[in-house]
């Protein structure tokens, strides 16, 4: 079912700050133009790396869900992996027969990518919030807008 790793989620305060961080310690030069997700509460931006990206996640307005994790950890930090799988609701399903926990209402949404994505709570994944989301398919690169 699983399939490659497609990003690291990072929770972040300052997606410009974070940027210029990735740039300036670890010479990742190749940072998409930040966007906002309204239906998700959250700004988001990703790094290109050589197998894979990272997704800067910046809450955006009040209502936002990274506001709890960014109290918590308010310089910010890692909070989901994500997974490729080729049917999204095949995965999910398959999850759910095994007895794990789809976050909210378990129906999938469209997520950063423009593909149907879920997430699997963290109780049933070894304390790690992972994120499944659908291959992409077509011309729809494997990054970001």
């Amino acid at each position: 079912m699983i399939g490659k790793l497609n990003h690291i989620g990072v929770a972040t305060p300052s997606i410009e700050a974070s940027v210029a961080m990735y740039r300036d310690l670890l010479g990742a030069t190749k940072a998409k133009a930040p966007f906002d997700l309204p239906a998700q509460g959250v700004r988001v931006c990703f790094i290109d790396l050589p197998n894979s990206q990272i997704e800067l996640i910046e809450p955006l307005g009040d209502d936002s869900p990274i506001h709890g994790f960014l109290a918590k950890n308010p310089r910010g930090g890692q909070h989901h992996v994500c997974f490729e799988v080729e049917d999204i609701l095949v995965a999910r399903d398959a999850l759910r027969a095994k007895g794990a926990t789809i976050l909210g209402t378990g129906e999938p949404r469209i997520g950063a990518h423009g593909t149907p994505i879920i997430f699997v709570h963290p109780k049933d994944m070894g304390g790690v919030l992972v994120e499944l989301m659908e291959t992409p398919r077509g011309n729809h690169e494997s990054g970001a807008h």
